[in-house]
């Protein structure tokens, strides 16, 4: 089970109700900054592991102003689409609510608090508004590095804040183009079911508190175990993207 830090009691709390019923997720972006996409993009997690573990989420964005360029930013990221606050009622009769936020924001009372600490970006480096560009010559290269932006954010517990230097964002492109590479080198081997332990650990390190690094650990020992097929290897990155969303399998049928 989906378990949250909830920054108002300092305990952990269920993510999902437990009458299995409906999650509200509402994530508050004050403005168009890399902190406001790592809210979002944490909401997006929270909502994917809730809907691999079958619980019906229904997710929100609150957000002041620049909606429709934090909207074309947060989809550079791979970030799924939310609703409007300010289009919805009061409510569909939620069992849960988590609201997500940045570190020192007030939120409306009821529910747990997610609390994400500020990105900054590196000097020289690029603003998060350039990652919403919408112009079609650059709609593959924004894409590129959206991917590498959501792992250099993946990589990182999103209580810790986080410096987005060229280095930082240079290694997150090798080892997403690393991993691309080999999973489509994997898939060209007969498939093998995920391993029982392997999903096991990835599981249980999602549902700690979204713990994003720890599930990357996972694939890193995934990929060097020598008791695992490759085609075990593919099944278990394929599995992890549900919750990762870096199109892992993005380069199956490309040349050798």
């Amino acid at each position: 089970m989906l378990r949250i830090l909830d920054a108002r009691t300092g305990e952990p709390v269920a993510a999902v109700p437990a009458r299995r019923g409906l999650t509200r997720v509402e994530a508050y972006a004050c403005g168009l900054d890399l902190t406001s996409l790592r809210v979002l993009l944490t909401a997006d997690l929270l909502v994917r592991a809730l809907e691999i573990g079958g619980t019906p989420v229904w997710t929100i964005l609150t957000a002041p102003r620049e909606h429709a360029e934090l909207r074309a930013a947060a989809t550079a990221l791979g970030i799924r689409p939310f609703e409007e606050s300010r289009d919805l009622g009061s409510g569909l009769g939620e069992d849960q609510v988590v609201h997500v936020v940045r570190e020192g924001e007030r939120t409306a009372a009821g529910g747990a608090v997610v609390t994400v600490a500020p990105v900054v970006a590196g000097p020289g480096d690029a603003e998060a508004g350039d990652a919403g560009a919408t112009d079609a010559g650059r709609a593959a290269e924004e894409a590129a590095r959206g991917a590498v932006l959501r792992l250099a954010l993946l990589s990182r517990p999103r209580n810790t804040p986080v410096r987005l230097d060229a280095a930082t964002l240079d290694e997150a492109a090798h080892t997403l183009a690393r991993d691309r590479s080999a999973v489509a080198r994997w898939a060209r081997e007969p498939s093998r079911p995920v391993p029982e332990g392997v999903r096991t650990r990835l599981r249980a390190a999602w549902e700690d508190d979204l713990d994003l690094p720890a599930v990357l650990a996972v694939l890193r020992d995934v990929a060097h175990d020598p008791d695992l097929t490759d085609g075990a290897r593919f099944e278990t990155y394929v599995y992890a993207d549900r919750l990762l969303g870096l199109e892992l399998a993005r380069d199956l049928g490309s040349p050798a």
